[in-house]
């Protein structure tokens, strides 16, 4: 998809599109390919015959609206994940939040408030992120997001926990570098 070495942002298929600085991708259950066109503040879909198209943000506008499809507004756009509904939740990074988007391209901030930094823990607007970059969801619904300088567990998306991290979930959202690794391989160190 598009043409090495030249950047744009139009919609079409295979070489004819264009892209600016794209990061992150994630993988719908009907293998659309979503992914964070983050130079263009956008939201792309790449459909499997190679269509190309903008499902939300307006290339070039940064800004931290919510809206349907072009009526809303990212700035840098980086982390990506599809959940099992179909719906995308977005790392906005310069915006310091995580946005959602329906499968009808309704635009709307999950958690944080856009422009103000942090790493509190909360709900919605009262949760902080500093500039969240990768995202993804485990079998269960489970969102969880790499901001900065933590991975951070947001457990309202399902209801349910994953049976591979169970004491991690039960524990606090914040977690530093050496509890992931210790934990990542299952309780008692078993893969």
């Amino acid at each position: 998809m598009g043409a090495a070495g030249t950047a744009g942002n139009s919609d079409g298929t295979g070489g004819a599109a264009r892209f600016s600085s794209p990061s992150q991708i994630a993988i719908d259950k009907g293998n659309n390919l979503f992914l964070a066109d983050t130079g263009n503040h956008t939201i792309r879909k790449i459909t499997p015959a190679g269509v190309v198209t903008t499902v939300a943000g307006l290339a070039g506008q940064s800004g931290s609206a919510d809206g349907t499809g072009s009526n809303a507004r990212f700035s840098s756009p980086i982390g990506i994940a599809v959940d099992q509904s179909g719906n995308l939740f977005i790392g906005d990074s310069d915006n310091d939040t995580i946005r959602k988007i329906t499968p009808g391209g309704v635009v709307t901030t999950f958690a944080g408030l856009a422009g103000v930094a942090g790493s509190a823990d909360g709900t919605g607007s009262a949760a902080r992120f500093n500039g969240p970059r990768g995202l993804a969801i485990d079998p269960a619904g489970n969102l969880y997001v790499c901001d900065t300088f933590i991975i951070r567990s947001a457990k309202s998306l399902l209801v349910g926990t994953s049976p591979r991290w169970p004491a991690l979930l039960d524990r606090s959202a914040v977690l530093t570098e050496r509890e992931v690794r210790r934990d990542s391989t299952g309780p008692e160190g078993s893969p």
